[in-house]
């Protein structure tokens, strides 16, 4: 390892070039850059069409760039490794690039090291001695408050690990580093601010205590639903009472991040008896969809749920089993926290979770639509048939796939696909007995279009009924 001492190194960069047509970074060079504020910054060299001019962008990150128009002078970092000075125990200057008689210059010092557990501020961007010696640049993302992080220096979060980085020192502030420095001073003032919050003797006439508040929400709620329970009415995320801006308020704690809060004040609530008529309103729905005598219609075995699915399920597809079952979720009846649930685990390893539904019969369609899917990924396709099309826009979307195929079991499905520039996606549909009890293909369609409608997956009967490859696959 380098024996040099880091806190009384100074890299001196002496060769920064003007940002001209005529003088420019390759591709993807990794460059100090000043800026034309005076600032320090770095990035990776993006030039703009053809590369012959100064158009274009440095990269520094995920969504993190600095536009060329922005920057006076650069220098390579690339081409740069500092390992023999580094082994030298009485180094204290290194020329980055040979002085020369008026030429631009920088100094860059004050090197810390991690493994002091020094660490640079959220966001900083930093100018980084690597372990093997090559000089690089990143934005510190913080992990742990103080613990741990990684320098952020091109998209898609590529980083230099803390093992990577022998040295740093930090760049100048950007917008970035800027707004978390604010941040950080807003959340200190806050605290301070809270530290004795003030109380309003009108909006927490029953005192601080949440509690109070959801026992009398519940007194009320149980005038019309009888089976309201506390349990029910924080299903939906839970009401506090909490410091906010020096003062206490009705509000929900949200993490943004691992560390970082904020507070959403309940609004147009300015008396303790309208925070609790907003708190009945706000948990209404849970508490209705846990009505013991609809979301249990058929009892608590869960076997008589899934008995039912399976029935249903088997009208139409014809080799659906109980083997193919097994290899569904598992679900059960149990109690969490005093009150009855359906719940679910994907194998016998994992812990149950709640399924949140309604009602049985809506636990039912679930099932079904689950068991379905099951039986369509157990019936192997043996042949398809890709319907021609051309282009179609489907509220945004473009058609992109429109496929028949016949299942091992002589049984048939279609897939549709659609997406757009950024994202899409693909859907099955099984194609019930049913339709193919009509007696001609124009009947046919007619039951085949409810399943799979023009208006939604861009193809009518129209465009369908004159394609006579498709007429034929399907056996008519």
């Amino acid at each position: 390892m380098f024996i040099c001492d880091h806190k009384n190194l100074v890299l001196c960069f002496n060769d920064l070039k003007k940002m001209t047509n005529k003088d420019l970074p390759q591709y993807g060079e990794y460059c100090l850059l000043e800026l034309k504020d005076g600032s320090l910054t770095a990035g990776d060299w993006h030039p703009s069409g053809n590369g012959k001019t100064k158009a274009g962008k440095f990269i520094r990150g995920t969504a993190d760039t600095v536009s060329s128009e922005e920057v006076a002078r650069w220098q390579s970092l690339d081409r740069y490794n500092l390992s023999n000075c580094l082994e030298e125990e009485n180094i204290r200057y290194i020329n980055m690039g040979l002085p020369r008689e008026g030429g631009y210059k920088v100094e860059i010092k004050n090197f810390k090291s991690l493994k002091d557990r020094k660490f640079p501020k959220s966001e900083q961007f930093c100018l980084l001695i690597l372990k093997n010696g090559n000089v690089a640049a990143g934005r510190w993302d913080q992990w742990k408050k103080n613990k741990d992080g990684t320098f952020i220096y091109a998209p898609a979060l590529a980083s230099y690990s803390m093992d990577e980085v022998w040295a740093w020192t930090p760049l100048s502030p950007d917008v970035f580093s800027i707004r978390e420095e604010e941040s950080e001073n807003e959340e200190k003032r806050e605290k301070e601010l809270n530290r004795n919050p003030s109380t309003d003797p009108v909006k927490f006439k029953y005192g601080t205590d949440i509690g109070v508040y959801y026992e009398k929400a519940l007194e009320k709620l149980r005038a019309e639903y009888p089976w309201a329970t506390l349990v029910q009415m924080k299903k939906k995320q839970e009401w506090k009472i909490v410091p906010c801006h020096g003062k206490y308020v009705f509000g929900q704690v949200n993490e943004s991040y691992p560390g970082k809060s904020f507070v959403t004040e309940c609004e147009n609530v300015s008396t303790a008896d309208e925070f609790i008529d907003f708190l009945c309103e706000y948990a209404k729905e849970s508490v209705v969809n846990s009505n013991p005598e609809v979301k249990f219609t058929y009892g608590l075995d869960i076997n008589v749920y899934i008995d039912k699915a399976y029935e249903n399920v088997k009208k139409d597809y014809r080799w659906f089993n109980r083997e193919i079952l097994k290899k569904c979720t598992k679900y059960a009846i149990k109690q969490v926290d005093g009150e009855w649930e359906f719940v679910s685990k994907w194998n016998s390893k994992d812990p149950y979770r709640v399924y949140d539904t309604p009602s049985a019969d809506r636990f039912i369609e679930n099932l079904e639509y689950e068991y379905q899917s099951a039986a369509l990924r157990a019936n192997p396709v043996v042949k398809v048939y890709a319907v021609k099309f051309g282009s179609i826009d489907l509220n945004g979307w473009w058609l992109e796939r429109y496929e028949f195929s016949k299942l091992k079991t002589g049984d048939y499905k279609v897939s549709v696909q659609a997406g757009d520039r950024v994202t899409g996606g693909g859907r099955d549909f099984f194609i019930t007995p049913y339709c193919f009890e009509a007696k001609t293909y124009e009947e046919f369609l007619d039951r085949y279009l409810e399943i799979v409608p023009g208006h939604s997956f861009g193809l009518y009967k129209e465009d369908l009924i004159h394609d006579a490859k498709l007429r034929e696959f399907l056996g008519y």
